[in-house]
C-alpha cells in the first residue's frame, strides 16, 4: 500500500504506523502542540529506515538547541533517504539538514527550490516562515514582505488549510495588513483549535491593531487547552503580560514572569527563555516600574548557560539587554567585540545595526540618554534586520522613545508616538502621556 502525508505527498515506508506516526508528529509540529517528538519516535520505532521522521525529529531537537542530537539524527536521515527515498524526500531531508546546521543562505536557496516543485511540502515550506524563520533571521530588510510573497505564490496549492492559513495570515499581519492578516489567520485557528501558532498569530494581529482586551480575553479562555510544556506556552503569556504593561499593569506583567517566564518555571526553548525573559524585564525597567536585581541575575545566569557565545543577532541583542542591565561591561564588550569583527569580515548580514544597538542600551543603562538616542537615530529603520517580530523588535523603538524623553526632547518623543500610534491604534498611548508628564 502506497502511504502519503496529510498534503498527499507519498511516503517511502510501507508501515502503516510509521506513516500514521509521521503524519501526526508533523501536524502537532506545525500546531506547535506537545507531543510531536513522542510521535514521531514512534514512527522511527515503526520503521527505522523510514527517513522523514528522523529529519522531522532532528528538528525538533533544534527548536531545543539540542544540536549535537539535531545533527546527529540529521546525518541518520541523509543516509537513509538516499538509500530508500524518493526524489522528493532527498531533498526535504536536505533542506531541513541545512536549516538544522545553521547554514541559512544554503537552506534559503535549498528551500525556495525544493517548493517549487513540492509546494505541498509544508514542513520545508515551514522553514523561512514565522518570526524565527530563515527568512527572518536572514538579516534581509524585507523579511516580512518575503514571507507574504512567498505565501501569496504558492497559496492556490492549500486551500483551507488551517496550517496554511495560520502562517499566510501572520505574514500579512507583519508586512502591515493587519485587518486581513487577523480575519486569514482565525479562519485557520476556527479550523484548528488545538494550535498554538494560530493563537500566537492572532496575538499578533490583536497586538496591532490595539485588541488589547480581545487578546487577553483569548489568552485567558484559550491556555488551559495547552499544556505548559508547549513549545509556545510562555511566549503566549509574555504576549498577555505585554498587554498588561499596555494597561499599566506592571504587577500583573511581573506576576506572569514568576509563573511561566523566570528560568526556573518556564519549559520553553533556549532562544524563547532569554528573549521573552530580557524583553519583558527591560520593558518594565523602562517604562519605570522596579525590577528586583535578583530578577535579573537570575535571567543573565541561564541565558549565559544558553547563549555563552555569539550567535543570532537577535539572541546577541538580548544578550545585550542582559550585560546592560547588570552592568557587566565585560561580557557586553567581549560579545561586540565578536559582532564588531564578524561585521568586518562580512560575515554579519544584519550588519552596523547590531553593534549599534549593542551601544544605544549601554548608554541607556549608564543614563547616557542623549548619546542612546545618537546611536540609535540612524539605525532604527534597520531594525527589523534583526528578525523576530513587529512586537520583539518594537523593544528598541520603546528604548529610544524613552532616552528622548530622560534627555528632555519630549517633542521628538512625540513625534515618534504619533507616527505610531497611526500605525498602530494602542492603549499604550495612556501611559506614555503619564510618562512625559
Amino acid at each position: 500500500m502506497l502511504h502519503e502525508d496529510r498534503y498527499g505527498l507519498p511516503l517511502s515506508t510501507a508501515s502503516d504506523a510509521a506513516a500514521s506516526a509521521y503524519r501526526e508528529g508533523v501536524d502537532l509540529m506545525l500546531a506547535g502542540w506537545t507531543g510531536m517528538a513522542e510521535a514521531l519516535e514512534r514512527a522511527t520505532a515503526a520503521d527505522p529506515d523510514f527517513a522523514l521522521p528522523h529529519i522531522a525529529r532532528a528538528r525538533v531537537h533544534a527548536f531545543y538547541q539540542q544540536g549535537d542530537l539535531a545533527r546527529q539524527k540529521a546525518a541518520l536521515a541523509r543516509e537513509l533517504a538516499a538509500r530508500r527515498g524518493t526524489e522528493r524526500e532527498r531533498s526535504h531531508v536536505e533542506t531541513l539538514g541545512l536549516a538544522i546546521e545553521g547554514r541559512l543562505p544554503e537552506a534559503i536557496a535549498a528551500t525556495l527550490k525544493h517548493v517549487e516543485s513540492w509546494p505541498r511540502d509544508a514542513l520545508v515550506l515551514s522553514l523561512p516562515l514565522g518570526a524565527f524563520g530563515l527568512f527572518a533571521f536572514s538579516g534581509m530588510a524585507d523579511h516580512d514582505r518575503a514571507r507574504h510573497e512567498l505565501c501569496e505564490r504558492v497559496k492556490q496549492h492549500y486551500g483551507e488549510d488551517w496550517w496554511f492559513l495560520t502562517m499566510a495570515g501572520w505574514a500579512m499581519t507583519e508586512n502591515g495588513d493587519v485587518a486581513r492578516g487577523r480575519s486569514v489567520t482565525e479562519r485557520g485557528f476556527n479550523l484548528r483549535r488545538t494550535n498554538a501558532h494560530a493563537a500566537h498569530a492572532v496575538l499578533h494581529a490583536m497586538f496591532e491593531d490595539g485588541s488589547i482586551d480581545a487578546a487577553d480575553r483569548l489568552v485567558g479562555e484559550w491556555i488551559p487547552t495547552y499544556d505548559r510544556a508547549g513549545i509556545l506556552h510562555g511566549h503566549i503569556r509574555w504576549h498577555q503580560a505585554l498587554g498588561a504593561l499596555e494597561q499599566d499593569d506592571a504587577a500583573r506583567a511581573l506576576a506572569i514572569y514568576a509563573d511561566v517566564l523566570q528560568p526556573t518555571a518556564t519549559q520553553a526553548p533556549p532562544l524563547n527563555v532569554i528573549t521573552d525573559a530580557a524583553s519583558l524585564l527591560w520593558r518594565l525597567s523602562a517604562y519605570g516600574h522596579t525590577v528586583p536585581k535578583a530578577l535579573w541575575a537570575e535571567a543573565d545566569a541561564t541565558a549565559q548557560k544558553l547563549f555563552p557565545k555569539s550567535s543570532l543577532p537577535f539572541a546577541d541583542v538580548h544578550m545585550a539587554l542582559f550585560a546592560a542591565a547588570t552592568q557587566n561591561q565585560e561580557a557586553l564588550a567581549a560579545r561586540l567585540a565578536v559582532i564588531e569583527q564578524r561585521l568586518a569580515e562580512g560575515r554579519l548580514p544584519a550588519g552596523p545595526v547590531v553593534p549599534a544597538i549593542f551601544r544605544a542600551l549601554a548608554a541607556f543603562a549608564d543614563e547616557a540618554y542623549a548619546s542612546c538616542v545618537q546611536t540609535l537615530a540612524p539605525v532604527l529603520t534597520e531594525v527589523v534586520r534583526i528578525g523576530g517580530s513587529h512586537a520583539q523588535r518594537e523593544l528598541v523603538e520603546d528604548t529610544y522613545i524613552v532616552a528622548l524623553m530622560r534627555s528632555g526632547e519630549l517633542p521628538r518623543a512625540r513625534a515618534v508616538l504619533d507616527a505610531r500610534l497611526h500605525r498602530r491604534p494602542s492603549l499604550r498611548d495612556a501611559r506614555w502621556q503619564a510618562a512625559m508628564g
